[in-house]
């Protein structure tokens, strides 16, 4: 027992101290910056996107696979910054255009839901569900919880069953296999209940978008209350938009 003391005296506490203040390294490929370019350029990087996240002079973010491509070849036009608070309540806030700003979409990005902030606020458990993703996201999302990021000290938890969680956060572009599942899990949360769609692939399909085995005709059905985009995403970003969300910034 003595030696187990020591051990965890020697460690000393390891999770991120402040979580809402942690800065990402410079070469972390956070929130992208656009800035203008002659339409020629705009079709080249159209054409050289592989999941075609740039179209007419703006960038999805909620489809990017964050590949850096277009910044290597264009680095005048697109940048990725290391600002990694990037999830939103609203889908069309991910579509970025020419001119955008790191603080005007943080401060529009997430509208704090009151409803489910008053009820949820302390305490708020989610079931995630893997719907055909490749368990990048779903790795990213286990490390929420490791030493090193802690989101149980925020009162964030997963739980096994959907009948004890207050949402449900799907990672993973929806294969056919899965939908059915993922219906009946959402079903059997109670109310009142939130959906939060964690990387590119559970918000767009992401590279998988045009792949035939995919059956996201439920989605159309259910408003996310957020979006967090990556490639894989990342704890910081998971943790810090649901607490915004839950009004807990």
């Amino acid at each position: 027992m003595l030696d187990l003391i020591k051990a965890r005296i020697k460690h000393g506490y390891q999770a991120v101290p402040n979580i809402r203040k942690a800065v990402m390294p410079e070469n972390f490929p956070g929130f992208p910056l656009l800035s203008e370019a002659p339409d020629k350029v705009w079709s080249e990087l159209e054409a050289l996107c592989p999941v075609k996240a740039i179209k007419e002079q703006t960038l999805d973010l909620g489809r990017c696979s964050f590949c850096g491509e277009c910044q290597r070849v264009f680095p005048e036009v697109i940048a990725f910054s290391n600002f990694h608070k990037t999830s939103t309540t609203e889908r069309e806030q991910l579509v970025l255009k020419v001119g955008n700003s790191v603080e005007k979409y943080y401060q529009e990005a997430i509208m704090e839901d009151k409803t489910i902030s008053k009820v949820l606020g302390r305490s708020f458990r989610l079931r995630s569900v893997s719907a055909g993703g490749c368990a990048a996201c779903e790795m990213e999302l286990n490390a929420s919880n490791n030493v090193n990021f802690d989101m149980g000290r925020f009162g964030l938890e997963m739980v096994a069953s959907p009948r004890h969680a207050d949402g449900l956060i799907v990672t993973g572009p929806v294969s056919a296999n899965m939908a059915f599942a993922l219906k009946k899990t959402w079903e059997a949360i109670p109310e009142p209940k939130i959906l939060i769609l964690a990387g590119s692939c559970a918000i767009s399909g992401g590279i998988f978008a045009e792949a035939p085995g995919l059956d996201r005709s439920w989605l159309a059905d259910v408003n996310a209350a957020l979006y967090i985009p990556g490639c894989p995403i990342h704890p910081l970003t998971i943790i810090n938009g649901i607490l915004k969300l839950l009004g807990r910034e």
